[in-house]
Formats: C-alpha cells, sequence, structure tokens
C-alpha cells in the first residue's frame, strides 16, 4: 500500500469534548486529525470562540503530536447569507495549518422549490475561489444530501474548473443518500476525487447505521484497489456515526477507532 495520510474525524466523538476526541484519537495510534466545526451539530473548534481557546486546542493537538491537517466546516454553500460563516471557517481551518477544508454543497432549493442545476450550484462555488486561494486551501465537497453521488459531485467540480474544488466521496453516504453501488459511483468520478471520509455502513440502505470500519458491508479492498490503480493518494479520514441511538458511552467511541485502525493495518496501511 501506498503512504497516504490517514486521520479520524474528531465528529466521531459527537456529543464529547475536543480533549475527549484527541485522547480517543492518539490512543489508537493516529498522526493526523480532521477537526469539526459544524454549526449546531459538533462545534469541537469554532470561530465564536476566543482565540485564548483556539490556541488552548492547537497546543494540545501539538502535544499530542496529531496534526489537524482537514477541517470539517459544513455550511449551506447555497445560501449566501452564510458564505460569511463559511469564510470563517476557511480562516480558522488556515489558522490551524489545515490544507483541506471540508463541506457538502447543501440543499439546493430556490425560491420556488426548485433543485438548483448543477451549472448554478457551481456558479455559487466559484464564488469561494478565492478565498481557497487566499488562505492557499483546498475545498473537497462531501456526497451529502441532494448530492448523493461522487458522479453529480464530479460534474459540479468539472463546472467549477479549479484545482482547488475537488469531492470528497463518503463512502456510507453514497449509499444512503444516493443509494448507489458504492464501487461502480467512485470508479465513475474517481478522477475528480481528492479525500475519502472512510465510513462504514451497516442495515438497512437508508438506516442511520455507521459503524467501526470492518463492521458492515462498504466494499473497502475494491475503493482501495482503485485508489492504488490510479495511483489516487487522497486523504483518508474515518468517520464513525454509529445509529440513531449513538454511541452508549465513550469507551464505545475509543474501541470503534481502535476497531477502525486494526481493520486498516488489516487492509496493509501503516500510520
Amino acid at each position: 500500500m501506498k503512504k497516504r495520510i490517514i486521520a479520524v474525524n474528531s465528529n466521531c466523538y459527537h456529543g464529547y469534548s475536543i480533549e475527549e476526541a484527541i485522547a480517543g484519537i492518539k490512543a489508537a495510534g493516529f498522526k493526523y486529525i480532521e477537526l469539526t466545526a459544524t454549526k449546531g451539530w459538533t462545534e469541537h473548534v469554532f470561530p465564536n470562540q476566543s482565540f485564548e481557546r483556539l490556541l488552548e486546542v492547537k497546543d494540545m493537538l501539538d502535544e499530542a503530536g496529531l496534526i489537524p491537517f482537514a477541517m470539517s466546516g459544513h455550511t449551506n454553500l447555497m445560501d449566501t447569507q452564510r458564505i460569511g460563516d463559511f469564510v470563517k471557517n476557511i480562516r480558522m481551518a488556515h489558522f490551524f495549518g489545515c490544507d483541506y477544508i471540508v463541506s457538502s454543497i447543501g440543499e439546493a432549493h430556490l425560491e420556488d422549490k426548485a433543485v438548483a442545476s448543477n451549472e448554478v450550484v457551481a456558479e455559487h462555488i466559484k464564488n469561494l475561489v478565492p478565498y481557497l486561494e487566499k488562505y492557499d486551501m483546498k475545498l473537497v465537497l462531501e456526497v451529502h444530501g441532494d448530492h448523493g453521488t461522487g458522479v453529480i459531485l464530479k460534474e459540479i467540480a468539472e463546472l467549477v474548473g479549479s484545482e482547488r474544488v475537488m469531492v470528497n466521496y463518503d463512502t456510507a453516504n453514497a449509499i444512503f443518500y444516493g443509494d448507489v453501488n458504492v464501487p461502480e459511483d467512485f470508479a465513475a468520478c474517481i478522477d475528480k476525487v481528492g479525500y475519502v471520509h472512510l465510513k462504514e455502513k451497516a442495515g438497512g440502505r437508508q438506516e442511520w447505521d455507521f459503524p467501526a470500519l470492518g463492521k458492515g458491508y462498504v466494499q473497502f479492498p475494491e475503493i482501495f484497489a482503485m485508489l492504488d490503480e490510479k495511483d489516487n493518494l487522497s486523504p483518508f479520514s474515518i468517520e464513525i456515526e454509529f445509529t440513531q441511538a449513538g454511541p452508549k458511552d465513550l469507551d464505545e467511541i475509543n474501541k470503534a477507532v481502535v476497531d477502525s485502525a486494526e481493520y486498516l493495518r488489516a487492509q496493509g496501511f501503516e500510520f
């Protein structure tokens, strides 16, 4: 297996503190973390936190030997009123030294409830490119919601036409939202994939059930083989969201992170 960044998304610790996330991710042997800054959901770091607090988190990461290479800064990119919020997330990601900012596009409905075309979506995202250039950041658009397949996001990324805008392929969201055959969909968009959320899927296709890697039915070995064949070294970020009931306690999250690490090591990865 070729060397690549393998991280854990701090959103695995939804409902728990960033301190607990850092401790669990470090203990499992990871060197990279995707920080979560999702308004009203997981605000492990957030622009409204004091500068002193953000410095404190930065120092904690340094002490733990965890590199915050990416930030999950989900904002509705189709809502012009929220663009200022997203730019703050870009600036905060730059402060932490991140190379990537992750966001879904958001619900792309116009005033008359019609769904915006991919061309309209791409025009909205083009407005962000100058900020990505200023802060030397890559925006990776997550498979999610209305944009639930890699094929849709590939077309949008191509319409944007910037090397700074790529696809974040979420392996479980493609099932949950897109109801696709994951290897087929992945193969159709791989040349625009710049980031991968490794997320497992169990239960029914539209059931909220996202366990540790290796505990569901996502065809990860096929995905890994395709990436190797195309020499695509996109970073991996593990995301575990459990069931609708959530994890029963912190120990369950830590175990799922360790189990995911062991699964990847069994697949030949090192981190």
